[in-house]
């Protein structure tokens, strides 16, 4: 079992309380929680495919469909005792049903054993402090159209077992599962994106640039649905467009071999 490809019935065992931090063995506990932190909370499918998980410390990194973890340590304590500050921040477009789950999950998961002292302020879309972007590297542009959670499906073309085949994934994907000997096709609702893996086969590219074109021309059919474009996604190159479509997107690893 991998990194967020974890099985529902594991997932269930912890009712959503699913948080991943980055770090490393051997990274002691005196290391660690002495810089600012932000986590993004979000389901992919089920509720119990909630996952909390750590990202780049940016203000690029926040998107309006979902609620924000900020944890803040202070260099000394304040006025009032507190040694540090966690933000819940709440997107504009986020389910208010999920607000008071993610002060829990601050809470309990955020927040350190040793961050009794710590507070939890809730702050939404577009009422943060000064604090709050500057811990953030400064206001920067982020995703503010939720549109694409209620859109985004994600295929994979290959033909692995001998014949051309394309499948789409569950909804609960993630970066991991795009598999460089396979070609993808995203659609975000906006565009139906072909994603070319590293060693994907020449007659796989051709038949799955038929394919998207077949899925691209099905949608303009359909009357409640409104129209896309047809691009190109570049492995190692992908637009904020396509890298929104998923929990937590890094860097991408090199392909082995």
């Amino acid at each position: 079992m991998y990194q967020q490809q974890e099985n529902h019935k594991f997932l269930s065992h912890f009712k959503r309380k699913f948080l991943i931090k980055r770090g490393r063995r051997g990274l002691t506990k005196n290391l660690g929680g002495k810089w600012p932190e932000l986590f993004q909370m979000r389901a992919n499918g089920s509720s119990v495919c909630n996952r909390t998980i750590q990202v780049d410390c940016q203000s690029n990194q926040l998107c309006s469909a979902f609620c924000h973890m900020l944890r803040i340590p202070f260099k000394e304590i304040d006025d009032v005792g507190h040694r540090g500050v966690v933000y819940v921040w709440f997107g504009k477009d986020s389910d208010p049903r999920e607000h008071e789950f993610a002060r829990q999950v601050a809470s309990d998961l955020v927040v350190r054993d040793d961050d009794d002292d710590f507070r939890i302020v809730d702050v939404r879309e577009g009422e943060e402090n000064e604090e709050f972007w500057r811990v953030l590297g400064g206001k920067k542009k982020y995703e503010t159209d939720s549109s694409f959670v209620k859109h985004t499906r994600l295929f994979r073309c290959t033909n692995e077992k001998g014949y051309f085949a394309v499948s789409e994934k569950t909804v609960d994907f993630c970066q991991d599962d795009l598999d460089d000997d396979d070609i993808m096709i995203l659609d975000n609702g906006d565009a139906v994106f072909l994603w070319i893996g590293a060693r994907s086969s020449d007659i796989e590219a051709k038949l799955s640039y038929q394919a998207a074109q077949v899925y691209h021309a099905s949608l303009r059919m359909k009357a409640n649905e409104k129209p896309r474009k047809f691009m190109l996604a570049v492995r190692g190159h992908e637009s904020c467009r396509f890298r929104k479509c998923f929990h937590a997107w890094s860097k991408m690893k090199e392909p082995m071999g």
